[in-house]
């Protein structure tokens, strides 16, 4: 046992010099994400895309209105009703989830569709009599890389989420939808094609005047912040008011696609190799709550099968060959075992793997977890800095959603740590509460914010503002402003 906790411990503190990220790394990675920020927003391109959105402002409050939000994630398909009232700042929502099929990630493009057109359906039966309902807006929450020369379009640029669907990338994605709705009889009109993260911002900004930043740290990573035009030079020719704002969706998932700056580990490596786009969302793949699983899972592997440990020695790790059989919650569960002994930790590997770890395997276990987490979090630290040193800012709210964010209890205060090693606060800062920069859980961006984006165009149409706006005349037909 004493050489078998020798063989961990020599292991432990390789991974641990491969995971760890210092305070000057960190510093460095912001730099190069500055530049690619930047380099986004110009004719050149970059890894970062830096889509324009068409969502040209902040709300006031005042909006109101019934509205349909659609926000098709990774995982579910979810329909809400959003209210919109007279009280500033206030809303009433009704909603409904629906489980995306595993086999619809890569079937056909009208499987999607019909998909998605059947669950609007049966939300609206539900909730509507059909012969009396007038058109209703819809804020689509589309939360992929999407080039959008008008607020009610986009070309989907390349799926992420384990999405692989042919015929979709590189075509507009809203004739189809339409196409799928209209089929079915259905009084809604697409007003606003979202991304999630630019949901995010408008929502928390809908309450929070404080707010700059929207950011999704779910199963993908992303973020979103309002931009003036004249600081777009790729929207130069369309000699808009530079003063005027625009939401600008990063995609910033790809950042460094061309390896420059991110320490990557070998298992880092292995699953954008082994990964439906290799080469693409590098930056993703290494904090995103998709593959953080993903990567302990590999390095649970690797030692498995090194000659020099006797990790899982004489066991059956049949379970554990699986590719993706954990995801980030279970990594969350490791860390929160609040025993001495790591006796939950013990019943998780027992249950979900069916391997019983030493009880040096169990230590092992948990300080790969926590290294693996520190790491993600310590990361996302760098694109939020990187936007707040672009735009000069001294402090700001950024809003948050996504199961990384809500529910693994360390990760804020590790991310808050790592913007206090970025940015050099004085030592009183850095815990996440009362920070210059303060990440703080969103109000529902992929549904209160889609209707509020969708209320804001709708707002531009009426008042002649049609920049971004594809069929102004359609809008103020279908809903008779």
């Amino acid at each position: 046992m004493a050489d078998a906790h020798k063989d961990l411990s020599d292991q432990l503190a390789r991974l641990e010099e491969m995971f760890t990220i210092p305070q000057a790394k960190l510093k460095q990675i912001t730099e190069r994400f500055v530049g690619e920020l930047e380099k986004g927003l110009s004719v050149e391109g970059g890894d970062i895309p830096m889509n324009p959105t068409w969502c040209m402002g902040y709300p006031t409050g005042h909006e109101k209105g019934t509205f349909i939000a659609l926000d098709m994630g990774g995982t579910n398909l979810r329909v809400c009703e959003v209210i919109l009232t007279e009280k500033k700042g206030e809303f009433e929502i009704i909603q409904s989830k629906y489980k995306m099929p595993e086999e619809l990630k890569t079937g056909t493009a009208d499987e999607l569709w019909n998909y998605i057109a059947d669950c609007l359906q049966q939300f609206i039966q539900q909730h509507h009599d059909m012969k009396e309902l007038n058109h209703l807006p819809v804020g689509f929450t589309f939360s992929y890389p999407a080039t959008q020369e008008y607020i009610d379009h986009g070309v989907l640029q390349r799926w992420t989420k384990g999405f692989d669907i042919d015929g979709v990338e590189e075509k507009d994605v809203v004739p189809p939808f339409e196409a799928a709705i209209a089929a079915r009889g259905l009084p809604l009109k697409l007003t606003a094609l979202v991304n999630d993260t630019t949901g995010t911002l408008i929502a928390s900004a809908y309450t929070d005047t404080d707010m700059k930043i929207g950011c999704i740290f779910g199963t993908g990573c992303n973020a979103a912040y309002m931009e003036n035009v004249g600081s777009i030079p790729k929207l130069a020719h369309m000699n808009l008011d530079p003063d005027l704002p625009m939401a600008i969706n990063c995609e910033w998932g790809a950042f460094d696609n061309e390896h420059a700056v991110l320490p990557r580990t070998p298992y880092d490596i292995t699953i954008d190799k082994e990964s439906p786009r290799p080469g693409q969302q590098t930056y993703e793949k290494m904090i995103a709550g998709l593959y953080l699983g993903e990567i302990f899972r590999l390095v649970l592997l690797d030692l498995h099968q090194n000659p020099d440990c006797s990790m899982f020695e004489g066991q059956d790790i049949s379970l554990l060959q699986k590719p993706y059989f954990l995801d980030s919650g279970f990594l969350s569960q490791i860390e929160e075992d609040p025993h001495d002994n790591l006796q939950n930790t013990l019943e998780l590997f027992k249950s979900t793997l069916n391997i019983s770890p030493s009880r040096s395997e169990l230590e092992f276990i948990r300080k790969l977890a926590e290294m693996i987490g520190i790491r993600a979090a310590r990361l996302t630290a760098c694109g939020i800095a990187a936007i707040v040193k672009k735009k000069g800012w001294k402090t700001c709210h950024v809003g948050a959603d996504g199961s990384l964010f809500s529910k693994s209890k360390f990760f804020k205060g590790r991310q808050a740590q790592g913007l206090k090693d970025i940015l050099d606060w004085p030592e009183e800062y850095g815990k996440g509460k009362g920070d210059p920069v303060e990440v703080l859980p969103s109000e529902d961006g992929s549904g209160v914010g889609a209707a509020l984006i969708a209320a804001l165009t709708m707002q531009r149409v009426k008042e002649g503002q049609v920049a971004g706006i594809r069929d102004p005349q359609a809008m103020l037909r279908a809903f008779k402003m």
